[in-house]
């Protein structure tokens, strides 16, 4: 089940998606179907869905960014709105790794929506009030973490503040450790390679598990 990898503290703003290269098959979890204006429950949308639910003005970019996807067999990885059922704008931020099978071959992309829109401004306060003790104790660490985020996202202070939250709920690691092992693996990135998002997706997605004692 995809939502056994979702989010834990932001479940409602974050959630899991599986992309298949062959014949273009998705699976979401509850929280992306609840974002897309669904009920919560596990979807198999088709691309064609998918794409009717992008803005009007962000669907060509996005269908370019998944036929490449296809095309060179890399992760999908985008920031876009969508437009739910309802109507309603949101602004999400697509973050993903390769996925592969059993015999270690690339056959998709893996990973997550998150919604950046602000529309859980009380969830927010709550976490911020659980986080500040340790956020003013590593401010600079965790500023330099936003603005890595800031600079590949494209994304505001705010939003990248809340990527990091999620991460660091999602794999129970401190913020603060979290943010200064991503600072250190900078420069594990290829800032000249035109897969630097990828990259930095697959950074972002793993980099919890090489903290010592996480």
């Amino acid at each position: 089940m995809l939502d056994a990898i979702a989010t834990a503290g932001l479940s409602q703003c974050a959630g899991a998606f599986r992309f298949w290269f062959a014949g273009q098959r998705w699976e979401w979890s509850e929280a992306v179907a609840r974002m897309h204006g669904y009920p919560p429950e596990p979807m198999t949308p088709s691309t064609e869905l998918l794409l009717g639910h992008k803005h009007p003005d962000d669907r060509a970019r996005v269908e370019s960014a998944l036929a490449k996807s296809v095309a060179d067999s890399a992760p999908f990885c985008s920031r876009h709105r969508i437009v739910d059922t309802a109507g309603d704008t949101r602004q999400v931020l697509v973050v993903a790794d390769a996925m592969v099978d059993e015999d270690g071959s690339l056959v998709g992309s893996a990973g997550y929506y998150v919604d950046l829109t602000e529309t859980l401004a009380e969830q927010r306060q709550e976490t911020l009030q659980d986080t500040l003790p340790e956020l003013y104790a590593a401010r600079a660490v965790i500023e330099q973490a936003k603005g890595a985020l800031m600079l590949v996202y494209g994304i505001s202070a705010d939003q990248a503040f809340r990527v990091l939250i999620w991460r660091s709920q999602e794999t129970n690691t401190k913020l603060r450790a979290l943010a200064a092992q991503l600072v250190g693996e900078l420069g594990s990135v290829e800032h000249a390679s035109p897969a630097l998002r990828t990259e930095f997706d697959h950074l972002l997605l793993t980099v919890h598990e090489r903290i010592d004692g996480a």
